[in-house]
């Protein structure tokens, strides 16, 4: 083999090499930087989950093979600003706010803020399901989120079973909740009082599992009911010890029927909340009406 032909090989196999230590270092450069990014903390904006693809970075578009990079290819750098948020969501979209920020003050009671739903707050109001209704509560609660399948949205203006129209709650104190059942449920004549429906009893053993989350011993968790009237509308007031309840071992309710609907409305709270608690969740329940 002569000098220059060699000479013009060795150029091309040093070429060659040369063209590979630069496809491994974009390489390596692309998979440290996917490391570092895949890490982040960074939550995106949208609660949409990404749909698998490949098992490589999501913030590259890499060759498939070297051949590929050899020919011209390069790799390409997606825009990270479709990838990683540039602000972090709001407060108010990341953690439930203290009612005391946007509910005015109670005009009986200036240490509650008062509740006043309205055809904004839930599904059933909105299909006019269900009456408007109030209650106070102290300024450091917060309303709940609640699941759409236990809201009743997916079967307004028809449900057929009971569903959870609000939910608010205080960590030190305990939980408050509405509860909706189609009057139908607990009795065939249309537009019903409580007293058509039965007694305190009759009401509540049909809607006891609502109150505890799983089911109700009329005999051992029962302690006391009465019977309320405010201007027109009666309600059956209730106290329940329940030790096995999701919702609480300490429960005060009150049940009342308007329309189509039956509400309850219920104050739970734990061993640990009820000393320091009961009085005022006793303030929130006898402020509900409808």
């Amino acid at each position: 083999m002569n000098g220059p032909k060699q000479n013009l090989i060795q150029n091309q196999i040093k070429a060659f090499l040369s063209s590979l230590s630069t496809s491994s270092m974009a390489s390596a450069s692309v998979s440290s930087l996917s490391t570092i990014f895949s890490s982040s903390n960074s939550k995106p904006l949208s609660s949409t989950k990404p749909k698998p693809s490949s098992s490589l970075s999501p913030l590259f578009l890499q060759p498939s093979s070297r051949r590929q990079f050899l020919k011209g290819s390069s790799t390409v750098l997606l825009p990270l600003t479709t990838l990683i948020p540039l602000h972090s969501p709001s407060v108010s979209l990341a953690k439930e706010v203290e009612v005391g920020s946007y509910l005015p003050l109670s005009s009986s009671d200036p240490s509650f803020v008062l509740f006043q739903a309205s055809s904004k707050d839930t599904p059933a109001l909105r299909a006019g399901n269900v009456q408007p209704y109030k209650f106070v509560l102290p300024p450091t609660w917060k309303q709940l989120r609640i699941a759409n399948i236990l809201s009743g949205n997916y079967c307004q203006p028809k449900c057929a079973e009971p569903w959870i129209e609000v939910k608010f709650e205080d960590e030190k104190q305990g939980k408050v909740q509405v509860v909706a059942s189609p009057l139908i449920r607990l009795t065939n004549k249309p537009n019903a009082t409580l007293e058509d429906i039965g007694s305190p009893e009759k009401v509540i053993g049909s809607l006891g599992p609502f109150v505890t989350g799983n089911t109700l011993d009329l005999d051992e968790e029962l302690v006391e009911t009465s019977v309320e009237k405010i201007g027109d509308q009666t309600y059956y007031r209730y106290v329940l010890e329940t030790p096995f309840a999701l919702t609480g071992s300490h429960n005060i309710a009150k049940a009342t029927a308007k329309g189509n609907t039956v509400i309850l409305f219920v104050a739970s709270a734990n061993d640990k909340q009820w000393p320091a608690s009961k009085k005022t969740l006793k303030a929130i329940v006898d402020s509900f009406q409808v």
